[in-house]
């Protein structure tokens, strides 16, 4: 039986700056172990591993991680910090500064794109953004 499942996430020697990183920006987040080779940390009740595997893998945005936000504060807190030094990607996506990518969305995006009728004028409205503006969506 398996006793945990969570992912690893590749670094290049930067892992306890990434996690210390990221556990400044999660409320309730906290560094669990670390040693050497491995940093444990926990972002919102999430656990995740860093590994200071060497430069040999990057990130891509094959994988990322989805932030469901309920305010447009919320969107504007998480595309700042997230983001700030990185890159600002369309809809939504950034790449943080250790080039992990993120995608900040609104929690009402599904409803909004479940309406067979206005799902066509969301996806034309959020495909002009990069981060994502709630009134904009809910006003297409």
């Amino acid at each position: 039986m398996i006793r945990q499942m969570y992912p690893c996430l590749w670094f290049d020697g930067n892992a306890k700056e990434a996690a210390d990183y990221y556990c400044s920006i999660f409320p309730g987040s906290k560094i669990a172990s670390e040693n050497p080779m491995v940093v444990n940390f926990e972002l919102h009740g999430f656990k995740l591993m860093g590994l200071n595997g060497g430069p040999q893998y990057k990130f891509s945005p094959a994988t990322s991680f989805v932030i469901e936000c309920e305010t447009q504060e919320e969107i504007d807190f998480y595309w700042e910090k997230l983001g700030d030094g990185g890159v600002y990607n369309q809809c939504g996506w950034l790449d943080d500064r250790f080039g992990l990518s993120w995608q900040i969305i609104p929690a009402v995006l599904g409803q909004l794109m479940s309406d067979p009728q206005k799902a066509p004028r969301v996806v034309q409205a959020f495909m002009q953004m990069t981060k994502f503006d709630i009134e904009t969506l809910v006003n297409a």
